[in-house]
C-alpha cells in the first residue's frame, strides 16, 4: 500500500489511474497543436479558430465527454489566436505562405506528441499565447525604411 493511503489498482490503465485531469490535458495539448497549424495554413485568425474549435470539440466528443471537448476548445482557442504574431510577423518579414505553414505544421507535430505527456498540454495552452504576446511586444509598428538614413 502506497504511503499517501491510495489503494492502486494494479489491472487499472495509466489514464484510468491518473483520472480526467490527464485525459483533459491531452486535448488541451492536441487543441494548441492543431490551432498552430489551422493557423499557419489558413493565416487567419478567426476561420483558424473555427476550423480548430470544430476539430477538437469533435475530438473530444469521441474519445472522452463534455469536458475533453471544453479543455480542446480551449486549447484550440490559446493556440490559434496565440500562434497569430508568429504568422504575421514571418510573412511581413518576407517568408512564405508555404515555408510558414510547414515549419508550424512541424511544431504542431512536436506539440501534438508532447501533449501525451502529463502536465505538458496544459503547459502549452499557457506558453504559446504568452510567446505571441512577447513577439507583439517585440514588433515594431512601421518599418522606418530608408527614413533612418534620411537624418542628418
Amino acid at each position: 500500500m502506497p504511503f499517501w493511503g491510495a489503494r492502486v489498482n494494479r489491472g487499472a490503465t495509466l489514464a484510468a489511474a491518473m483520472g480526467d485531469w490527464y485525459t483533459i490535458g491531452i486535448l488541451v495539448g492536441l487543441g494548441v497543436a492543431i490551432g498552430v497549424a489551422a493557423t499557419g495554413t489558413l493565416r487567419r485568425p478567426l476561420p483558424a479558430l473555427a476550423v480548430a474549435a470544430a476539430i477538437t470539440v469533435a475530438i473530444g466528443f469521441a474519445f472522452g465527454q463534455w469536458d475533453e471537448a471544453a479543455g480542446g476548445l480551449a486549447g484550440a482557442l490559446c493556440g490559434s489566436l496565440g500562434s497569430v504574431p508568429v504568422v504575421a510577423g514571418t510573412l511581413r518579414r518576407g517568408g512564405t505562405r508555404g515555408g510558414t505553414a510547414a515549419i508550424l505544421a512541424l511544431a504542431a507535430l512536436v506539440g501534438a506528441a508532447l501533449a501525451f505527456v502529463p502536465v505538458l498540454g496544459y503547459l502549452e495552452a499557457l506558453a504559446v499565447p504568452a510567446l505571441g504576446a512577447r513577439l507583439r511586444r517585440r514588433s515594431p509598428d512601421k518599418h522606418a525604411g530608408l527614413r533612418t538614413l534620411a537624418r542628418d
